[in-house]
C-alpha cells in the first residue's frame, strides 16, 4: 500500500511524493534537494572556472606570439609549483593573507561595501603589531602572541571604520576614502621604521626583529608552513557560519541586497555597514599581524607585495563566499609562486609575467561583474 507524502518533489505528476512504506522516508525528497544543491554548486564553480580558463587561454596566445612556447611555460609553472612538499608549502604561505584578506572583502562586498583599502588595513596591523611585539617584554609567549595578533585585526578594524563612518555620517564613497587610507597607512609605515620603530643597530629602515618565542608555530618542518594558514581557514568557516547562518549575517546581506526594504523592516543600516566594514578591516589588519610575526617578524617599508589588492580578485572569484576564498586564494597564491618560476625557469620577462597576472585578475572582475548584470531584474 502506497501512501501520499505532503511534501512536494519537482518532476512528479501530481507534485506530491509517493513513497513506499517499507523504503526509506523522504528518499525522494533527499534526492531532490541532492540535485538542488549540486546543481548550485555548479553554477557557483563554472564562472570561476571560465574565468581562469579565458585568461589562460589568452595569455597562452600572448606568449606565442612573443616567441614562448606556451604548454612548456605552464608546465614548468604547474609541476614547480606543486613539485615537492617545501613548494607546495610556500604555496600555502603565500595564500595565507590572501585567504584572511579575501574573506574579510567577501563579508564587504556582500553588504555592498567595496573596501578597497585592505592594502591599507594590513600595513596598519602590520604596524600594530610590531608595536606590541618589540613591547611588553616578560609577558608570557602565548600571551604575548596573542595581544600581537589581537592588537593587528585591531588595528584594522579601525583603520577601515573611518571610512565606514565617513560613508554613514558624510555619504563619502568607501572607494575613494579607503584608497586615500592606503597611502596614509604607506606613508606611515615609512616613517615609522625611518624612525619611532627604527632597529637603532640595522642600517636599513626596518624594526627591531621579534624575540624567537614569539614567533608563530611552524608545524611543518623544515619549511615555514605555520599555524596562520589553519587560522586562515578556521575564520573562513566561521565568517560562513555569520554570514549564512546568523540572523546578524543575514542582515548584512540584506542591507548590501536593498538598503531601503532593510530600513523599511526594522534593520539598523549604518550599523551594519559600519559591522561589515570593520570585520573586513580586522581580517585584513589580522594578515598584516600574521605576515609579521609568521614571516618576516619585522617590519619593513614594503611589508606587502600587494597581497590587499590581490584579495579583492581572491573575494570576486569566490562570488564572495567564504568558503570559495580558501581556494581562490590558494588558486592566486600558486599564480604567483608559478610567475617567479616563469621568470627564472622560462626565462619570461618580468612584464610579461605581471600581464599574464592581470589578465586572471581582469578576466575574473569581467566575468564577476557580467553575472552581476544579468542577475538584475529587467526595468
Amino acid at each position: 500500500m502506497k501512501r501520499s507524502s505532503p511534501l512536494a518533489v519537482p518532476g512528479g505528476e501530481s507534485g506530491l511524493a509517493v513513497a513506499d512504506e517499507n523504503s526509506p522516508p523522504l528518499g525522494k525528497m533527499g534526492q531532490a534537494r541532492l540535485l538542488h544543491w549540486a546543481t548550485r554548486a555548479l553554477k557557483a564553480i563554472l564562472p570561476p572556472i571560465a574565468a581562469v580558463a579565458l585568461a589562460l587561454l589568452v595569455s597562452a596566445a600572448l606568449l606565442a606570439f612573443n616567441g614562448f612556447p606556451a604548454t612548456d611555460v605552464f608546465t614548468i609553472m604547474v609541476t614547480g609549483v606543486f613539485h615537492d612538499v617545501r613548494s607546495t608549502s610556500e604555496v600555502l604561505l603565500k595564500a595565507t593573507p590572501l585567504i584572511l584578506i579575501g574573506v574579510g572583502l567577501c563579508v564587504a562586498f556582500r553588504c555592498s561595501i567595496w573596501n578597497i583599502g585592505a592594502e591599507g588595513q594590513l600595513y596598519a596591523g602590520a604596524i600594530a603589531a610590531t608595536a606590541v611585539g618589540v613591547s611588553f617584554a616578560g609577558l608570557p609567549a602565548w600571551l604575548h602572541i596573542a595581544l600581537i595578533l589581537a592588537a593587528g585585526a585591531a588595528a584594522g578594524a579601525f583603520w577601515a571604520a573611518i571610512a565606514g563612518l565617513l560613508r554613514i555620517f558624510f555619504n563619502a564613497s568607501e572607494i575613494v576614502t579607503t584608497i586615500m587610507l592606503n597611502y596614509i597607512a604607506i606613508i606611515l609605515t615609512d616613517f615609522l621604521v625611518t624612525g619611532p620603530l627604527k632597529d637603532p643597530a640595522a642600517s636599513y629602515p626596518q624594526s627591531a626583529k621579534f624575540l624567537r618565542d614569539l614567533w608563530l608555530l611552524r608545524f611543518l618542518p623544515p619549511t615555514r608552513l605555520h599555524i596562520g594558514i589553519l587560522i586562515a581557514v578556521a575564520l573562513a568557516v566561521a565568517a560562513y557560519v555569520f554570514l549564512f547562518r546568523s540572523s546578524a549575517g543575514y542582515a548584512v546581506r540584506v542591507v548590501g541586497i536593498n538598503p531601503h526594504a532593510a530600513r523599511y523592516a526594522g534593520i539598523n543600516v549604518p550599523k551594519n555597514i559600519l559591522l561589515a566594514i570593520a570585520i573586513s578591516g580586522a581580517m585584513a589588519g589580522l594578515a598584516g599581524a600574521v605576515e609579521i610575526d609568521g614571516v618576516t617578524f619585522r617590519l619593513y617599508q614594503d611589508i606587502s607585495p600587494g597581497y590587499g589588492f590581490e584579495a579583492i580578485a581572491v573575494a570576486l572569484l569566490a562570488n564572495n563566499n567564504p568558503l570559495g576564498a580558501i581556494f581562490s586564494g590558494i588558486l592566486f597564491a600558486a599564480l604567483r609562486s608559478g610567475s617567479e618560476l616563469m621568470q627564472i625557469n622560462a626565462q619570461v620577462p618580468q612584464v610579461l609575467v605581471f600581464v599574464i597576472q592581470g589578465l586572471v585578475i581582469l578576466s575574473v572582475v569581467g566575468f564577476a561583474a557580467f553575472k552581476r548584470q544579468t542577475a538584475r531584474p529587467a526595468e
